[in-house]
């Protein structure tokens, strides 16, 4: 074997090695469903896209979609000046698990940011830009530094929340604590009982939360069948040909955009990228 083709075995190596697993949202469910996205109106989109990365995230996007990743999950950001920020709306917020708090608080406190206490030592609370709060619970067990771990709703009734997005989603039942909750792939949504009404999700900083689908088609024409109608025909987005998208609204006010090809495809120069910063010493990759 020559040296120029053991060195491209060892840059290709070294490429898969740092392909982020991350990158690739959760196996979907018997319903082809897993947690997408997270979608944020964002009044200034480069606060946004500062404050996420410092809980871990990873600024990427899909073609002209401009999204931060996190393992199993992406938020996605877009220009456009919030009504409310989430508390008072349906998803009042979203949740992180994190391998060991006292490595991160330190580091958000000297970056400026606000942690604000839990209910015990470890919880901690951050508010994100356009008053999205954000819950991070410590849990030693997971396999990365970060993870998605919950979308906090508020509702009148979290039993018919709960047998809604099982019947339509495929989740799963579970509690938490006091709350209920429904397990889909990825996430959890969170079910607290809110005695007063909350706002619909469309136009707040957390504007909508987002479904992977397998078989979009197929999921669309279930979700007629049970009387649920999206907002127009399935279509193509205009900002990434390869995304196919419908939207619904669940009967609480939560905006719910379907999606099929969310993933962003894989950044064809990574590996060449790699192939002049490692390698056998002595020999340029090309």
């Amino acid at each position: 074997m020559s040296i120029k083709s053991l060195a491209a075995i060892v840059v290709l190596n070294f490429a898969l090695s740092i392909a982020p697993l991350s990158a690739q949202l959760a196996t979907p469910n018997a319903m082809g469903v897993s947690i997408g996205h997270v979608h944020v109106n964002a009044r200034d989109l480069e606060a946004q896209q500062r404050f996420w990365p410092q809980l871990g995230g990873t600024l990427v996007h899909n073609e002209k979609i401009q999204m931060v990743q996190f393992p199993g999950m992406f938020i996605n950001l877009r220009t456009q000046a919030p009504t409310g920020g989430t508390v008072g709306s349906v998803v009042n917020h979203i949740g992180f698990h994190v391998k060991d708090l006292s490595y991160w608080v330190p580091k958000w406190e000297a970056a400026g940011l606000k942690v604000e206490a839990g209910a015990n030592p470890k919880q901690k609370f951050l508010t994100a830009p356009d008053d999205i709060r954000v819950e991070i619970i410590e849990d030693s067990t997971i396999a990365t530094p970060v993870a998605m771990h919950h979308i906090h709703m508020y509702v009148p009734d979290p039993l018919a929340t709960q047998a809604w997005y099982i019947k339509n989603f495929g989740g799963t039942a579970g509690k938490r604590g006091q709350y209920d909750t429904v397990n889909v792939p990825g996430t959890e949504l969170t079910l607290a009982k809110s005695a007063t009404p909350q706002e619909p999700t469309k136009g707040r900083s957390i504007d909508h939360i987002g479904f992977e689908i397998k078989n979009l088609d197929q999921f669309v024409k279930n979700l007629e069948a049970n009387g649920i109608h999206t907002d127009a025909p399935i279509r193509t987005s205009g900002n990434a040909p390869k995304l196919r998208l419908a939207y619904i609204v669940d009967p609480w006010g939560t905006n719910i955009e379907l999606t099929e090809g969310l993933t962003p495809a894989p950044a064809p120069q990574a590996a060449a990228k790699a192939g002049f910063e490692v390698g056998i010493p002595g020999v340029l990759v090309q």
